[in-house]
């Protein structure tokens, strides 16, 4: 099978959750706030004095349970306010994950987020079904790519690549779980809720004031 089209084949059966294994490694922010193959996805003001970087998967529901409970009373309480900016990177566990990925940057930098959150919310309906290019191209409707663009943006073998390159890094950094957290540098794994992320980031937050 040519690397081209394995991201659509690989689609057609039911993702699974292999375990990753990351070297770990110790980074200073600078390090971790390079910039990578892709245009980062940051919320909030840059001069914030708490930086948040979450590594996640599409098909993770721990990721889901993230973004769905926490990440909207995250926003407003910490990152709308001026206090926190929040950079989302991909950490593709599965080819269904890379594919939902690859689809959020075809749709544009409008329009990551909405479809990122879509397939969160959504990830039921297209993460463990048999057929995910096509509860992919259903969903994908939606946001107004048509099923055309959706089997071209799943055959974009550069695109894949530089996903695979944001892991990669990821990996280099010690993430093998996800959601996971750097939070000023400090890496932090698992679901956090709100309480728990309040925990972290206040007394930063009071530092840095």
């Amino acid at each position: 099978m040519k690397r081209r089209s394995f991201i659509a084949a690989s689609l057609v059966a039911a993702a699974t959750f292999p375990l990753m294994s990351g070297r770990a490694a110790s980074a200073t922010p600078e390090e971790l706030l390079k910039p990578g193959p892709l245009p980062e996805i940051s919320f909030g003001s840059a001069d914030a004095p708490v930086t948040v970087i979450e590594y996640a998967s599409l098909t993770c529901p721990h990721c889901r349970t993230f973004h769905v409970t926490a990440w909207p009373a995250v926003k407003e309480k910490y990152v709308d306010t001026g206090k926190v900016r929040f950079i989302m990177r991909e950490f593709p566990f599965d080819p269904r994950a890379s594919g939902g990925f690859m689809l959020a940057r075809c749709a544009g930098p409008d329009k990551w987020y909405p479809v990122v959150d879509l397939l969160y919310r959504s990830q039921d309906a297209w993460a463990r079904v048999p057929d995910g290019v096509a509860a992919l191209k259903s969903l994908m409707g939606m946001t107004g790519m048509t099923g055309e663009q959706v089997e071209a943006c799943l055959s974009d073998q550069a695109l894949l690549e530089k996903v695979t390159a944001v892991t990669e890094a990821g990996k280099a950094y010690g993430v093998d779980s996800t959601p996971t957290f750097f939070i000023n540098g400090e890496k932090t794994a698992g679901a956090l809720t709100v309480e728990q992320f309040s925990s972290i980031v206040d007394p930063l937050i009071k530092a840095g004031e």
